[in-house]
């Protein structure tokens, strides 16, 4: 598990020589990279807001095991120590050894090919369908959200049936076995249901580090805003997203419930309590 900091913009410190810092690990190692992620504020400024893209990046650090420093920026006050490495560039964005990344994708590669095995984890999906499937999924979403019509008006029904078509698709996949989930041997009379934890398999990908975030706003958005709620009979989904609750990777990185809702127009959370 990777050795992380959340911490307010106003404690970073950076430096002009950032190849030169090295972080000890747990393990008692000094680690050979600088990797600071830049993640969107929440409402006060200083707590992990709301944004599928955000967590994705952190998710996937977290599973690579790397150390890494993570650092909450709000987007409405950017400090000129941020400014300064990324003008108008709005969080995510990547330091890695100095050199600053601030598109998803390219962040997501960079990662992918600069942390590599034997020493960490390759995170890329073995069936090229899984990296696509449920890529609509949040665009129908978006368009149910911004809908501000009669509630019974049949174009938000047409919005929440081309929402459950793309949830479908993505059942579908979930629940259908991979190339190597298939048992030969088995009666071909009685379909095979695949019972894996993950997009693409048992273990987790940059699959999952897409998917996760936006299938939790969708859930926790949709429940609390919009009167929606994923239907019971995606049985895969819910599969999944029981899976997701139980991994550190997911749940460690993710805003929350408060803070997706105040993002959807919802009331702003109570400051939390500290605790002396």
């Amino acid at each position: 598990m990777a050795e992380s900091v959340v911490q307010g913009v106003s404690e970073m410190k950076l430096t002009d020589d950032v190849n030169e810092i090295h972080t000890v690990n747990e393990n008692g190692e000094t680690t050979e990279h600088f990797i600071s992620l830049m993640i969107k504020a929440g409402s006060d400024r200083e707590c992990v807001g709301c944004c599928p893209f955000s967590q994705r990046l952190f998710m996937i650090l977290w599973l690579k095991g790397v150390v890494f420093q993570v650092t909450t920026v709000d987007k409405a006050t950017v400090p000129k120590n941020i400014s300064d490495i990324s003008p108008g560039c709005n969080p995510p964005f990547l330091i890695f050894n100095g050199e600053v990344l601030n598109d998803i994708q390219k962040c997501e590669d960079f990662i992918e090919a600069e942390l590599y095995p034997p020493r960490y984890p390759k995170l890329s999906c073995k069936h090229p369908n899984s990296n696509n499937i449920g890529s609509d999924i949040f665009a129908k979403f978006s368009a149910l959200a911004k809908f501000k019509g009669n509630p019974n008006d049949p174009k938000r029904q047409g919005m929440v049936n081309k929402l459950n078509n793309e949830l479908s698709k993505l059942n579908n996949y979930l629940n259908e076995p991979l190339d190597d989930e298939i048992d030969e041997g088995s009666d071909e009379s009685e379909p095979q249901k695949s019972t894996r934890k993950f997009v693409d398999g048992n273990t987790m990908t940059m699959a999952d580090c897409n998917l996760m975030p936006k299938l939790n706003m969708i859930r926790v958005a949709g429940r609390e805003m919009l009167n929606y709620e994923i239907p019971c009979k995606f049985d895969g989904i819910h599969r999944y997203l029981n899976t997701a609750d139980a991994t550190d990777e997911f749940t460690q990185t993710c805003p929350d419930d408060g803070e997706i809702v105040w993002t959807y127009g919802g009331r702003k959370p109570r400051p939390k309590l500290v605790k002396h």
